[in-house]
């Protein structure tokens, strides 16, 4: 076998091989930008914390972060985070731990190379930072913001959750900036407690449809009824028929694998006898040739939309896909690449003028070109797509409400302002708006790292049509059906309405949702509340043993909800 100090030898000679030397700082640079939305590598350095923290990792056994919930493959690896080891795994996550959550790869080796010489800078004490710009409005890079107010007395909000609870979040009342920390709070996953029970409201029940996927994600429904569900991590779709009663999958079989990062799933033309199944991928958008019942694609997909973005690495990598009522316009989500964009090269007023003719007012540019919008490309042209809207960080859940034809976005919003800012949300999307990220939240609100910069665009800024309490991960809305006759259907006053889910907060002090919520609608206008449906996520020590994070009305009316945390998919149903 080859010695370890071999194998170092040979990853150090074949780094060096990349015709430059790896940079520390380049390698900070680049972990900031594709790397920050998940992770953090310093104290104050405002990385996420969807991932585990990667402080001192280098020299660190895998899976060895106690605030994590790492995936069992990653526990029983028996790798420690050396310069080999790390260009292995980072070179391809899941051929190094085949089944651990890490999906996105870092392919160039230049890129490989500058993180690890970061990480083993940050490790032995000798990474110095280049000297750069204090960032405009805000804390300078790696600074702390200012002193915390004292954190609210009394019991977490989350445990007054309750079916029939109304939420409304008033943006005339949002706190100042910084107003508390910015904390740190993964939700570590636990298994189910004893005793926990998921609520409903009355007449309701929850039970267990299925545990046989894999990080269940967005799901939608074939006209004879099977179910379609992504497995964004596996890069497969499955399709689930249900069995006689509706109560579980008769049977599940894998209809399309080798994708990257698959979330939106739709089907082509609307009606009983769709000809095509689309996919969103992270980069691109493709779709299968299809006849009702196919539960496996009969041959390779067809490339419909071949880049999304040209700054396609990093960030979220979830995109959703919707088609307009007309069949004309196919519509396609994409998440930013950064919670905000730091390293934005300024443009004069001149430039930016020209580019928001091209692009649209507000439109982000540099490693956010294309992201942060919503596109909008004709079905059966081959030009290009456009912008339809602009300053939506991550709408991760597209909706069409059936009642209107409106577009809807549920979305992620920005991060490390404190804990009550700022709100998520769910809205209808208007061709052309402007939602404010990066520069702009809840309309009139200027993001204290951006003041100033952008005064042209104040008072553009669209205020969203339903805002959740702040970082509560808002994925998913699912309008529920009118003139549903299943046997599982739910009472007629829920027609019509709203069903968001909150897949659970990392950037809060008290923890907050895990839950399923109603959005009420009058005339098909949604009134800004929100009202708890099902909770019981949260165990009383504040971990959550599930994340909810998509749902599905299926054709006998009952609702499927996938967990991607716990890897269960939930039914629940209607009786009198």
């Amino acid at each position: 076998m080859i010695n370890k100090k071999l194998l170092l030898a040979i990853t150090a000679i074949t780094l060096s091989q990349s015709g430059m030397a790896a940079d520390a700082n380049a390698g900070k640079a680049f972990f900031k930008a594709q790397c920050g939305l998940c992770h953090s590598a310093e104290a104050n350095d405002n990385g996420g914390a969807q991932g585990p923290g990667l402080q001192g990792v280098f020299g660190r056994k895998a899976a060895t972060n106690e605030q994590f919930s790492y995936t069992e493959v990653l526990k029983k690896s028996g790798l420690s985070w050396d310069a080999v080891t790390l260009d292995r795994f980072l070179t391809n996550p899941t051929a190094a731990v085949p089944g651990s959550a890490m999906v996105i790869a870092v392919p160039a080796i230049d890129d490989r190379a500058n993180v690890i010489a970061y990480f083993q800078a940050l490790k032995e004490g000798t990474f110095k930072e280049a000297q750069r710009p204090a960032f405009a409005g805000g804390p300078p890079p790696g600074a702390a913001p200012p002193p915390p107010a004292a954190v609210p007395a009394g019991d977490p909000d989350w445990k007054k959750d309750a079916p029939g609870r109304v939420h409304k979040v008033d943006v005339a009342t949002l706190p100042a900036p910084y107003a508390t920390t910015s904390a740190n709070n993964f939700p570590r996953l636990i298994p189910k407690p004893v005793g926990a029970e998921l609520k409903l409201p009355k007449g309701f029940k929850v039970d267990v449809y299925t545990k046989e996927l894999t990080a269940p994600r967005a799901m939608t429904v074939a006209p004879n009824g099977d179910i379609f569900i992504s497995e964004t991590q596996t890069g497969r779709v499955k399709v689930m028929r249900p069995s006689a009663d509706g109560s579980k999958p008769a049977k599940i079989d894998v209809f399309a694998q080798g994708l990257l990062q698959p979330l939106g799933i739709a089907f082509y033309p609307a009606g009983d006898k769709p000809q095509w199944v689309y996919v969103a991928e992270t980069n691109r958008v493709v779709r299968y040739a299809y006849n009702v019942g196919d539960s496996v694609a009969k041959g390779v997909p067809e490339v419909v939309v071949p880049q999304l973005s040209p700054k396609a690495g990093g960030g979220h990598y979830t995109r959703d896909i919707a088609f307009s009522p007309d069949g004309k316009r196919m519509f396609v989500s994409v998440g930013s690449m950064s919670n905000v964009p730091e390293d934005l090269p300024k443009k004069t007023p001149e430039e930016i003028k020209a580019w928001e003719a091209a692009h649209g007012v507000g439109a982000a540019w540099g490693n956010e070109e294309n992201r942060a919008d919503v596109l909008a490309f004709e079905v059966g042209s081959n030009k290009p797509g456009k912008i339809f809207a602009t300053g939506i960080r991550n709408c991760v859940g597209l909706t069409v409400q059936p009642a209107t034809g409106a577009l809807w976005c549920t979305t992620n919003e920005r991060d490390m302002l404190g804990d009550d800012l700022v709100p998520d949300y769910s809205t209808r999307v208007t061709e052309g708006g402007f939602y404010g990220w990066p520069w702009y939240y809840m309309g009139k609100y200027e993001d204290p790292r951006f003041a100033g910069q952008r005064s042209d665009l104040a008072g553009k800024a669209i205020v969203p049509d339903v805002r959740y309490t702040a970082h509560s991960a808002s994925v998913d809305l699912e309008f529920y059906p009118k003139n549903v006759t299943g046997s599982s259907a739910f009472p007629a006053e829920y027609a019509g309405d709203g069903f968001a889910v909150l897949h659970g907060s990392w950037n809060r002090g008290q923890r907050t949702g895990h839950k399923i919520v109603r959005l009420p609608m009058k005339d098909g206008v949604p009134t800004g509340e929100y009202i708890d449906f099902m909770v019981g996520f949260i165990g009383d020590d504040g971990n959550p043993w599930g994340r909810p994070v998509a749902t599905v009305v299926t054709k006998d009316g009952s609702m499927l909800v996938s967990d991607d945390g716990a890897n269960v998919v939930y039914r629940i149903s209607y009786s009198k």
